[in-house]
Parts: C-alpha cells; structure tokens; sequence
C-alpha cells in the first residue's frame, strides 16, 4: 500500500508532463488484477504453497508443474503458459501430495483432454495417415523420462496446460504499459536528438575562431571542461564507472550549474546567442534528467509488481519478465547513458579541448606537430629530444619509427587547426620554444626578448 501511495505522489508532485503520467505503469490496476490471478489460482486448488511445492526443482513427485513466459514474434507481448506433468492410472491423478480440489481440477482435465483425443481420433480416421491429427493446445504427449516411469508403476502420462484468465490479463496490462513507455522515451529521444543537432549549430557559430570579430570560443571550451569533469549522467573513472543514477545525476548537474555560475562564465558571454544556447544546453540536460528520473520510477514500479506477484503466486515471473522483454529500453537500457553519449559525441566536439591536442611527452600543445611513421603525435621540440638522445622507439607503442622522422613528418594542416583554435596556447609553447633554443644556444644567461618592429 505504502509504494503504491508514494507512486502516486511522486508521479503527481514531479511536474511530469501530463502525457508522461497517462503512460505510467498502472500499478493499482496491476495490484487488482493480481487479487483476480491470486483467486483464480486458489480456486483451482493451487495455493502458494503447492505451487512452491510443485515448482520445485528438487521435486519427485509424479505431478510437475511448469510456468513460462512466451514471446510473440513481434516481441510486443508476452503470453503466459502454465503446463502440468502429470501421472494418471484409470483416469486418477497419482500423488498423495495435492490437495482435493486441485486432484479433482487436474482429473477433470484429464477427462477433457482423452475425451478431445478420442474425438480427434474419430473424426481423422477416414484421413490419409500422413496427416497428422491436430490436438487441442491444452495437451501434448510428453515422451521424457517421466512417462518412462509412468509405464513402469501402470498408467500414462500427461502434460496439460492449464487456462489462466486473469493471469493473461494481468500481463497483457503490464507489457502494453511497457510498450508504451518505451514508445514515449523512443519520441522524446529523438526530441532531443534534434535538440542536439540544433545546438551543435548554434554552438559552432558563435564559437568559431575569429581574427575581426567577437567570439566566446574560450568561455565555451571551459563550459564544456566543466561539463566532462562533472561526469553528470555517465562516469568514466574505475571507482564508480557506469551510468548515474537520476538523484547522483542531480548533484552532479548541480555542482556544474554552480560552478558554471561561480566563474561566472556565462555572465561573462560577449555574444547574446551564446547566452540563448547555454540556457538551452542546460535545459536539455533538465530534461533529460526528468527522462531518466521517470524510467527509473517506472522501472521500480514494474519490479515491485512482479515481486508482489512472486510472492502471492509462488511462481517466479520477476526475472523471466525481464528477459522476455529483453529488448525494451524500459527494463535494460538507460536514456540517461545514451543521450549523454550522443551529447558529447555530437555537442561537446564543436569546441575541441586542449586534452586532445597535447603532446604526450611535454603536456603542452602539440605545436608544430610531427607525426611519426605509427600515426602518433608529437610536438617537434619533443621529437628533436629524443632524436639526440638516439632513441629509436616511440614512446606511445614502441614502433621503430623514430630516427626516420624528418620535415616530411609535420603536420601542417594539423598545425593550422591548432593556431586556429588554440591560439594563446600555440603561442605560449612557441615562446617557450624559442627560449629553450636560445639557451641551448647562447647558454643559461640568455635573456628573450620579444621582438619589437618600430
């Protein structure tokens, strides 16, 4: 009762949208239904206990029950099937164990069942003998070790399957929900998805690298080092990898906002787009957290379900469920880990980082860059080093690629796309080159200039 009430309240005090909570999982529904499954069962004479009994795998008893999940080809829905193996001699089911009334319901199958047979016999017997008399789908001839062992104490074996109503009802409910979810995160997805893209040229226009006229790129590319430290819906470090949960999320979207706010970064914008597109950067991220807050409740709401359902019925559904509807973002997968993924991938590139142009040796930008004979990258003040030094093999993969690199090896149109977009940086290791060559030159006391033209 408690769950369900909380249920109720989080959907309504949220500020979900109006269509979102329409597609909820109807937990109260479910919990009546499952009375209706409940009393079924019991009135078939299998109460918890002696289904708990029956489905176990340790079980000799000459009757066995068996309850599975069955997927549509579609996918879209699951069927549920509960079969009895069970031992008959003259029409009487063999097994002191059961109670009376779940006997008389299983001999009365049996009756049906041989009866359905006869007449299946009778009406076929005029047919060809290739053709094969088509049973009803409450019975199938069972050809395991258990008929074997029915033949040898007398009598025969039977698997029937026993019709349930409610049983498919209640889970014709909970998959059509579960359809339906995955529906609505599928449409807002692809919402911001186009939110993305739309961004990301709005992002790059007031980015771009420019000589003559205003442009935030350096207030964007701290923005968005701030966005990757905080590691707001997906984490990347060994501690604790993986997607966030909605309420880490939260914190974590939080200390961003906060610190965005302290550096004033956003306040300190020259152009009024650059403005617009942070505050609609960070209500895509609100949305997406309202996304991944709303999966996970209903999640939660589904698994509770189940649970209750488990323990009423003794029957064990919550992880066959879950891999009946294996493909279904509701049960697997993570909006918040995808987004996130597609919003670095797409968004956060626009600006590039300084982490990517750096020389693996120097931890400087890689000005002037060489690349080596094995595609790695470094700096040419880096790769002259190690030259004089003899060394033959790179320091990322230990190729032998070293002492044959020459003028042909730089990277000029690498070269041009860093002063373009790292300018300041590129010209602070260009000065920081041109001392270290003139103490090389002239020695320690070698004062630098800059050179002044009158």
């Amino acid at each position: 009762m408690k769950f369900a009430r909380d249920f109720r309240d989080t959907l309504a005090n949220q500020h979900f949208p109006v269509h979102w909570v329409e597609q909820a999982i109807p937990y109260g529904q479910l919990k009546k239904c499952l009375k209706k499954v409940q009393r079924e069962l019991h009135d078939l004479g299998l109460d918890p206990e002696t289904l708990k009994s029956l489905t176990d795998p340790e079980n000799t008893s000459p009757v066995a029950l068996n309850y599975r999940l069955n997927t549509t080809g579609d996918g879209h829905s699951v069927r549920p099937i509960l079969t009895v193996d069970v031992h008959l001699k003259d029409g009487v089911v063999v097994d002191a164990s059961l109670t009376s009334t779940s006997r008389k319901f299983l001999e009365k199958l049996a009756v049906e069942v041989d009866a359905a047979r006869r007449r299946v016999s009778n009406d076929d017997r005029d047919k060809d003998v290739s053709d094969e008399p088509h049973l009803p789908s409450q019975v199938t001839e069972n050809n395991s070790a258990a008929e074997e062992v029915a033949q040898e104490v007398g009598g025969h074996h039977e698997t029937i399957e026993v019709p349930l109503i409610f049983d498919n009802e209640f889970f014709d409910i909970l998959q059509s929900d579960v359809n339906n979810i995955d529906a609505l995160q599928a449409s807002e997805r692809r919402n911001m998805t186009n939110e993305i893209q739309e961004l990301r040229q709005e992002i790059g226009q007031v980015s771009q690298p420019s000589r003559f006229s205003k442009t935030d790129l350096a207030r964007w590319r701290q923005i968005f080092e701030l966005y990757l430290d905080a590691e707001v819906f997906f984490a990347t470090n060994e501690q604790d990898h993986g997607a966030r949960s909605s309420q880490v999320a939260l914190k974590k979207l939080q200390w961003f906002q906060q610190e965005v706010e302290t550096r004033q970064l956003a306040r300190l914008f020259k152009l009024r787009a650059s403005q617009q597109a942070f505050a609609r950067f960070v209500q895509l991220n609100s949305n997406l957290l309202k996304n991944l807050q709303f999966q996970e409740l209903n999640q939660l709401a589904v698994l509770k379900i189940l649970k209750k359902f488990d323990k009423r019925t003794s029957l064990g559904v919550s992880k066959r469920f879950r891999l009946a509807v294996q493909p279904h973002m509701l049960m697997t997968g993570s909006i918040g880990k995808d987004v996130c993924a597609q919003l670095s991938q797409d968004l956060v590139t626009v600006v590039p980082q300084l982490t990517d142009y750096l020389c693996p040796i120097c931890f400087a930008v890689a000005y002037r860059p060489v690349r080596l004979d094995c595609q790695h990258i470094f700096c040419i003040r880096c790769v002259v080093h190690i030259q004089r030094r003899r060394e033959r093999y790179c320091p990322l993969c230990r190729a032998d690629v070293v002492m044959q690199a020459s003028g042909c090896n730089l990277d000029n149109e690498l070269g041009r796309y860093m002063r373009k977009y790292f300018a300041k940086e590129v010209k602070e290791k260009e000065r920081s080159d041109d001392i270290e060559r003139g103490m090389e030159e002239y020695g320690p006391t070698y004062n630098h200039k800059e050179c002044i033209v009158m």
